[in-house]
């Protein structure tokens, strides 16, 4: 089994108490570990797998926080790094009815934002490891030339590079600056996983398959295109395969994306270099299993805490 690296932000979710209301009018909230590709560490990491976080946090009581959340997990801390210069990220998060939500993030910067290309390490990683990282830390700052770095190294290494982006539109100052740092960074990845709220923004295409079949450019070998509760679709450059959703009530949508992704990695792996050969039934099996991972954590709140066991994703349904 090889190792999931995931790179770019953790920070701290504050999860309402309320639900069913805008920011402006919650109480009371609580704190969850969170930030994307923490998640994925996270998740890999409570599915069996082995997976290091690559990241900066705060010297705080926050930092501390999600370095003891990870390593509690399983995850690889060795590369986190702390600094003085700037807080933990914070993001406060209002939850709808049907567990969609709302976000306010603090970070102008957060301790994330300020890991550099020096603190990257050019003998991390070895053929068959995966590198995933997100939008969120592509803003313009240090951590945006530590992903180049990054990415370099673990494709010099022959690592498998994923790529979620995860959009986030109230951390850019525009909606155009965004979709192209998107697009700067998708063809330096071999899997992009993409939702279906992201699709027509990135692509700037409505027709679906056209969508796409944009996405394969450059190193793009597979697109995994997540359709919330309507499942989800392997894209590969000689076959396509879905499977449909599971059908849960949901709590809480936060981290369900990251837990399909953690889901979907931990799999890829065990046997990196299957993803070369893959055929149709073994996608379909790898993405049932990733959505009934999501599915599990859509019914319980916040993103680290709501991450499923092996055990419970064999039990489910």
């Amino acid at each position: 089994m090889r190792t999931v690296f995931t790179i770019g932000e953790a920070l701290i979710d504050f999860i309402p108490h309320e639900k069913g209301c805008g920011l402006k009018k919650v109480d009371s909230f609580r704190k969850a570990a969170g930030g994307a590709p923490a998640n994925v560490a996270c998740a890999v990491a409570k599915l069996g797998g082995r997976s290091s976080f690559i990241g900066k946090v705060g010297a705080d009581a926050f930092g501390d926080f999600l370095v003891e959340t990870m390593e509690q997990a399983g995850v690889d801390t060795r590369n986190v790094f702390r600094t003085n210069e700037a807080n933990t990220a914070l993001a406060f998060v209002s939850l709808q009815e049907d567990g969609n939500r709302e976000f306010s993030f603090y970070r102008h910067p957060s301790a994330d934002m300020l890991l550099s290309v020096a603190e990257i390490g050019n003998d991390w990683f070895a053929k068959g490891d995966i590198l995933h990282f997100c939008s969120v830390d592509l803003v313009e700052a240090p951590v945006k030339y530590a992903h180049r770095k990054a990415i370099a190294s673990a494709m010099a290494a022959g690592a498998i590079v994923s790529f979620d982006p995860n959009v986030r539109m109230p951390l850019w100052p525009d909606r155009e600056s965004c979709r192209q740092t998107i697009l700067e960074f998708l063809p330096l990845s071999h899997i992009v996983k993409i939702s279906d709220e992201e699709l027509a923004f990135i692509t700037g295409h409505a027709d679906e398959r056209t969508a796409i079949a944009s996405l394969f450019v450059g190193n793009v070998q597979h697109v995994v295109y997540t359709r919330g509760a309507e499942g989800a679709v392997w894209y590969a450059r000689d076959f396509a395969v879905s499977v449909p959703g599971q059908r849960v009530t949901a709590i809480d949508t936060t981290g369900a994306g990251d837990a399909f992704v953690g889901a979907l990695l931990s799999l890829v792996a065990k046997h990196p270099e299957f993803l070369e050969r893959i055929h149709e039934e073994a996608a379909r099996g790898m993405l049932a299993f990733a959505n009934r991972a999501a599915a599990i954590t859509v019914t319980r709140s916040g993103a680290i805490d709501s991450l499923p066991t092996l055990e419970e994703i064999e039990d489910f349904g």
